[in-house]
């Protein structure tokens, strides 16, 4: 399935790189595709949404 994020706090390639290390430490096989400039961030995943969710705030992010 694919989840789409809002957030707020991703500024940066090195943020990006952040919630995609995260990510992956719940689905290895995630394929994450993250924009800076729209702040939105999008993740194919098998894993739920709760614990995407609470990964990317686990690395520091907020989700909106």
């Amino acid at each position: 399935m694919t989840l789409d994020f809002k957030v707020p706090n991703l500024a940066c390639s090195a943020c990006v790189e952040a919630v995609t290390k995260a990510v992956k430490a719940v689905d290895d096989g995630a394929e994450v595709a993250a924009d800076p400039k729209t702040k939105e961030v999008s993740v194919t995943t098998s894993a739920s949404e709760s614990a995407i969710k609470d990964a990317i705030v686990a690395a520091g992010y907020t989700v909106a």
